[in-house]
């Protein structure tokens, strides 16, 4: 039986070939083209049968990326959400994983690796790219959180929030150059060089529940 995929993207031309693509694939097939999140949450409100898998865009008119995924972590926590997008910035991606998207791609991906993406996404979970992976690659959790004391984990909460590092400082009654030292320590503990990293392997090793 086919893996039932939502599209939502307010570019026609682009969609209806993201839709060809991904008809393309094995085991795959678009049960629904939609302009905007509202028109996937009517989906969803209409008792419909749900997608396995959306791929969502981010930059919408009347219903965004963020916004949908807000309404899907609310009502439907466990449907797959792939983002699909040219918004590559840091906040941008934290924001939307934070929300339970299980994967972030760009739209110039190559199409064997966007069928990867798929593939782990409906099979594993999560997918991250290659440098979204790199930052992330050790799966080795025991070893890692040992290393790890606790004011790291503390501050790693709270690096998982919309805090600037100022404010989380403020929050752990520390100097702003103490927490620089929990984060950089932190950087070379788990092999991340973001933020946008510590986020994701947070949530990748379920360290924290978002």
């Amino acid at each position: 039986m086919n893996n039932s995929v939502a599209i939502v993207d307010d570019h026609t031309l682009f969609a209806q070939s993201l839709k060809n693509l991904v008809n393309s694939f094995e085991n795959y097939e678009v049960c629904g083209v939609y302009k905007n999140g509202e028109e996937l949450v009517d989906k969803f409100k209409a008792n419909q049968p749900k997608p396995d898998l959306v791929l969502l865009d981010i930059r919408m008119p009347i219903m965004d990326g963020p916004e949908t995924m807000s309404w899907l972590k609310e009502n439907h926590p466990n449907q797959k959400v792939l983002a699909l997008t040219m918004e590559d910035d840091e906040e941008t991606v934290t924001f939307m994983v934070k929300l339970g998207c299980r994967g972030y791609l760009l739209k110039d991906i190559d199409p064997d690796e966007f069928k990867f993406a798929m593939d782990e996404v409906v099979k594993e979970g999560f997918f991250y790219t290659d440098a979204v992976s790199e930052a992330i690659k050790n799966r080795n959790k025991e070893n890692k959180f040992t290393n790890l004391t606790k004011r790291e984990i503390e501050f790693l909460g709270h690096a998982c929030t919309e805090m600037t590092y100022k404010e989380v400082a403020n929050e752990m009654n520390l100097s702003p150059k103490t927490i620089d030292g929990y984060r950089e320590s932190l950087f070379q503990k788990l092999n991340v060089r973001s933020r946008t990293g510590l986020v994701l392997y947070a949530i990748k090793h379920r360290i924290l529940l978002l």
